[in-house]
Formats: structure tokens, sequence, C-alpha cells
């Protein structure tokens, strides 16, 4: 039976609502987050790049890509993910920059033409919601990009998870956790009182996934690690501008070394698309 279930995560995203606007603000964690994932959109979205934006919610990295210059065509599972994302776009000024608004599941984009965007902006973890389906959405991902385009992904991570939220992890009936872990899959079928539906990817599995399906990566981070399970303690950082700098500064440099790469949350990678992917016939 397939783990992916496209209408939970529409009704999830719906219910969500304003929530996925507000969360990469709420804390000085969610912060730090926000900014490693912007460091590597800055570093690889150009003016006039058109870009295919998966899973955009509610619009915070749309507003960044829109003020670097970027078309963007935006796309959500979720109806009301992209009644926010256009609501955000006419309060904060960068509706110029949305092409369009498309409500599509990212295992099928068939009413996408081939080759046409510069890059494809994957955040927030589209690809750990498709679970089984990974193998269609990251074809046509491959597919709808550019010769040697861009494709950046963040994706949930295994070992971040655990790292971030032990208390909570070591709350559930070890043989669970066990499965959970062997798997990388939080799912009714693997913890029966999960309240969230993803695939958690060690860096290794995320690399290996890319290169089999002919991308190469450009880079890897996670998207926090320094600062994980900091909580409230970020706040006396944050407050002194010098030593938010830079532990901002640091957070970029530690999160690309490989040691790093699975400790935070999400698990970053900028990948460029091949001239044919390795597994195609």
């Amino acid at each position: 039976m397939s783990k992916y279930d496209q209408q939970w995560v529409a009704d999830y995203y719906d219910e969500y609502g304003e929530k996925e606007w507000d969360r990469w603000e709420k804390s000085p964690a969610d912060q730090v987050k926000f900014h490693v994932h912007c460091h590597y959109i800055e570093q690889y979205v150009k003016v006039g790049d058109r870009v295919l934006e998966i899973g955009a919610g509610a619009g915070r990295f749309t507003q960044i890509l829109a003020s670097l210059g970027a078309r963007i065509a935006v796309t959500d599972i979720s109806p009301r993910q992209l009644e926010l994302n256009r609501e955000h776009a006419k309060e904060f000024g960068f509706e110029h920059a949305v092409e369009a608004w498309l409500l599509l599941d990212m295992c099928n984009m068939s009413d996408l033409p081939n080759e046409e965007y510069n890059v494809v902006v994957c955040y927030g973890g589209p690809l750990s919601y498709v679970f089984e389906n990974r193998d269609s959405a990251i074809r046509e991902i491959f597919r709808v990009l550019k010769p040697l385009g861009f494709a950046m992904f963040s994706v949930m991570s295994l070992w971040g998870a655990v790292h971030e939220y032990l208390l909570d992890v070591l709350q559930v009936p070890p043989e669970e956790n066990a499965e959970i872990i062997r798997t990388g899959d939080l799912h009714p079928d693997t913890f029966k009182d999960c309240k969230h539906r993803c695939h958690m990817f060690t860096a290794h599995e995320l690399r290996t996934f890319l290169e089999k399906n002919g991308f190469t990566i450009a880079c890897m981070s996670a998207s926090n690690c320094l600062s994980a399970a900091w909580g409230d303690r970020l706040v006396e950082i944050q407050n002194d501008t010098v030593k938010w700098s830079e532990l901002l500064k640091m957070e970029v440099q530690a999160c690309k070394q490989p040691g790093c790469l699975d400790l935070g949350t999400h698990i970053i990678a900028v990948a460029q698309k091949q001239n044919k992917a390795r597994n195609a016939p």
C-alpha cells in the first residue's frame, strides 16, 4: 500500500494555513534555518532566471526569489497555500515576479513543457512527502529543467530530527523508533500515533538518489547545526547584532562540512542537471 497520500498533504497544509508563512520567523532558531536556505538561493539564482518553485507554500522563498530578479512559476499541492502566496505577493509587492500560480502534484507536472526552467526550487520538504513516488517526482524535475540547470532541494533529515527533538523522540516506544530509523519513514505504518507523515533522509541517501537520477551535486548543507537545540538561549545572541551576524556566518560554514550534514532539521542539496538521467532507458 502506498504511503504517499496527496490528499493528506493537501489537507495538512490547507489547515496549516498562515503558520506556513510565520514558521520561518517564529524563533531565532527558525531564522537561522531560513538564512541558510536563502544563502543557497542567492548563490544560484540570477536576474532573469525562470524558476519553478515546487511546494512554494505561503511565499517566503517566493519573495526572496522575486528580490533577486527571477521570474517564478509558483506551485503547490495545497489550494490554501496558493491562495496565501497570492495574498502575500500582493501585500508585499512581489506579484510582478510571478508568472503563474499552479495547483499541481510534483509527481505529475505533465502540463509543464520540457526544459523550461533555469532553476527548480523544492524547499521545505516536498520530496519528503512523496515517499515511494520520489522517482516520479525527480524525473519530472529533471524533465522541466534546462540542460545544466540547477535543482535546489531541502528534505527532512532523519538524524537532524533526532538531534533537535531528542526528548520527544525518546517518548516513542523503542520498537517503533527502530522502525522509523530503519526506514526513514514517519508514517502510521511505522509509528501508529504520528501526527505528521514524511520520509526523513540521510545525507548519503539524498546524494545517492540525486546522482542516480542524472544530477551532479554542486553542494550540500544542513539547514542548521551549531544552533540546533539551543532554543531560547539564542535570543541573547540575537540581541547582540555582532554576535548574531557571526553566528549566521559560522552556521553557513559549518553546515556544509561533511560531518555536519545530518545535524539540521533539513538537508539542503543543490544539484545540476546533466545531459541525460543515468537511469533513463
